[in-house]
């Protein structure tokens, strides 16, 4: 099991709208993130920064970053990006984070 951890960028004030939008997580890509073994996946939110911390564990060699050409993932991209920083394709800007220190 992997543990991935990622860093992204809200835009001012979207704070609510991120969190609505998550809360109504459509079930065709909760379901496609965990048959692409996906899970434990939490994103947090530094307020002070718009700053989002995303963590998720992974089985296999993937994650939800693997999946950028599925139609699901897409289609959410494009529902998401008016609200965070995004590249020209709408995908999130999204940067790895190195884990260097982890206690079980």
């Amino acid at each position: 099991m992997q543990r991935l951890a990622f860093k992204m960028k809200l835009n001012p004030g979207q704070k609510e709208a991120y969190k609505l939008r998550h809360d109504q997580l459509w079930p065709e890509l909760k379901e496609l993130l965990k048959q692409n073994g996906v899970s434990e996946y939490s994103i947090f939110l530094d307020e002070e920064t718009s700053t989002l911390f995303a963590f998720q564990k992974v089985s296999g060699k993937g994650g939800s970053q693997d999946l950028a050409n599925n139609p699901v993932v897409k289609k959410w991209w494009d529902f998401m990006a008016d609200i965070m920083e995004v590249n020209p394709d709408n995908s999130p800007i999204s940067i790895p984070l190195k884990e260097v220190f982890y206690l079980e």
